[in-house]
């Protein structure tokens, strides 16, 4: 019985992932750890020409470019308060055969919580400002709901691109 037992727990254990939760205004978001290279304090960024602007600029991280995204920006709003807890969340996206790198800046990083996947509900269809392909689903926390990102859309280099090449023509509404 007790290897039964064990055997339960430890796949129960192995489907409870774990996600790093961080504060953009009012709201709480979550990405998977997995994704998540490294926490650094916020800097200085260099700015990059004709990007959207939610592409704040770019950093040196050891000898590599990085470039740093403003979520809430991203997400349509306006500019993310940048405060004493402000940081830089480094995550890497898997794109085919190649790795993405890329920082978002965050108000505060609060903590790494493991959510079962019972705590996990589909994204809305409905009541978010965010764009619905942008949300993996909502997390259960202490009986609290947490954005649960869907980082690899968030991070479209592609997406990005296309805002950039178009971010000047004011048909398309995109120009700030």
């Amino acid at each position: 019985m007790s290897t039964l037992m064990n055997r339960f727990t430890d796949s129960n254990q192995a489907s409870t992932e774990q996600y790093l939760t961080f504060s953009l205004g009012s709201e709480t978001f979550a990405v998977g750890t997995s994704n998540v290279r490294e926490i650094i304090e916020y800097g200085r960024l260099t700015p990059i020409p004709m990007m959207p602007p939610s592409v704040l600029g770019v950093i040196n991280l050891r000898g590599g470019v990085v470039p740093i995204m403003d979520l809430c920006q991203r997400f349509g709003g306006g500019q993310t308060q940048i405060g004493r807890r402000s940081c830089i969340v480094i995550l890497e996206v898997e794109r085919g055969q190649q790795r993405q790198t890329m920082g978002i800046v965050v108000e505060a990083v609060n903590a790494v919580r493991e959510i079962p996947p019972h705590d996990v509900e589909p994204a809305p269809d409905f009541g978010s400002h965010i764009r619905t392909d942008f949300i993996r689903g909502m997390g259960k926390i202490d009986g609290e709901l947490v954005v649960l990102l869907d980082i690899g859309r968030v991070l479209s280099l592609e997406e990005m691109r296309w805002l950039a090449e178009n971010s000047h023509n004011p048909e398309l509404g995109l120009a700030s």
